[in-house]
């Protein structure tokens, strides 16, 4: 009926308001601007590849039965709707193809989208030493990727119990593979996000790009600590909590290009994305050309039926292309 309907509007308008502390104060909304956007969007160019929208769909998982199905969800809804991709660890198949079909996404996403395999630092480090980098060509030439995303996880490493020494500094790991692989690369952390000196020592070489994965996403480390033991787990949390928000991160870049020289050009702006207005912030404010990550998000709608994943994805980037037709970014806010 409609009086049930008038009351049901109303008793869901109390519902809905917000408070002064929930005012999100980082967008100027500008109402009479525009027309609801159009559906379809322009392709842009990014990592050599074309992208429709600005969602990287971020390193996450790999090397089990489970991760087949996973990666194989994703690689769809990146084809779908023009995304990018970076796979999980790779470790598994560089000598042994027992899982490769886990990994084996290149059909799935199609030729024109990114897609970048991934190793971690300890593991590059001991190839190396081995002199076993054409493993890293192999893996790249074999999965048809893109390039090479190198994850640095020196604090994982140490907590994780079966987790391998880092004899040298990762910056040196990551110039002595660019001398001796022409492989395009992406450096990355893995949730606690990285520190001024590093990006300014990342941005000055020529890496494709640098990725966040910065403090208040998924921690890996902490994913290590919840293995311990409680007396372990109490001694080593404090180190959960340290690291740099993707908005710090930015920060630093920002100013880094303006006062040196840089070789690098794009962002990967990931960790503790909670929603989609928090990548149009940051992507709105970067200085270089960005896409933003929202991997644990992502990952709820991709580990069941790929109907589940489209829905929420499409719902995704209809609501980050509201929030660019109608939110500017207010050049007044000073939150970190």
């Amino acid at each position: 009926m409609e009086k049930d309907r008038k009351l049901e509007h109303i008793q869901m308008a109390f519902a809905s308001q917000t408070g002064y502390p929930e005012h999100d104060r980082r967008f100027i909304y500008e109402p009479l601007l525009a027309a609801h956007p159009s559906r379809n969007t322009p392709a842009f160019s990014f990592l050599g590849k074309q992208m429709a929208a600005p969602l990287w769909v971020s390193s996450m998982t790999g090397g089990t039965g489970v991760a087949k199905n996973i990666n194989r969800n994703l690689a769809r809804v990146c084809r779908e709707f023009g995304l990018g991709m970076g796979l999980g660890s790779c470790r598994k198949i560089l000598f042994d193809k027992s899982n490769w079909a886990d990994f084996d996404m290149r059909d799935e996403i199609g030729p024109d989208q990114p897609f970048w395999a991934n190793l971690g630092i300890a593991q590059v480090e001991q190839l190396l030493a081995k002199k076993q980098e054409q493993a890293i060509v192999d893996l790249v030439g074999e999965l048809r990727v893109d390039g090479l995303i190198v994850h640095v996880n020196p604090l994982q490493e140490w907590f994780q119990p079966e987790g391998d020494q880092i004899n040298q500094p990762p910056l040196e790991t990551i110039q002595q593979l660019m001398t001796r692989i022409r492989v395009p690369l992406i450096v990355k952390e893995v949730g606690q996000g990285m520190g001024r000196e590093s990006l300014k020592h990342l941005l000055k070489m020529p890496l494709a790009a640098v990725e966040f994965a910065a403090y208040g996403g998924t921690n890996f480390s902490k994913l290590e600590m919840m293995r311990e033991d409680e007396a372990m787990k109490q001694l080593h949390q404090p180190f959960a909590f340290v690291g740099q928000t993707a908005a710090q991160m930015l920060e630093d870049v920002n100013s880094l290009i303006e006062e040196c020289d840089i070789a690098c050009q794009s962002l990967i702006i990931s960790g503790g994305m909670k929603t989609y207005l928090d990548g149009y912030y940051l992507v709105s404010k970067s200085k270089l050309p960005a896409v933003f990550g929202m991997a644990s998000a992502v990952l709820k709608h991709a580990t069941g039926d790929y109907e589940d994943l489209k829905i929420y994805v499409d719902n995704l980037l209809k609501a980050y292309r509201l929030a660019e037709t109608y939110l500017r970014i207010n050049p007044h806010y000073e939150g970190k």
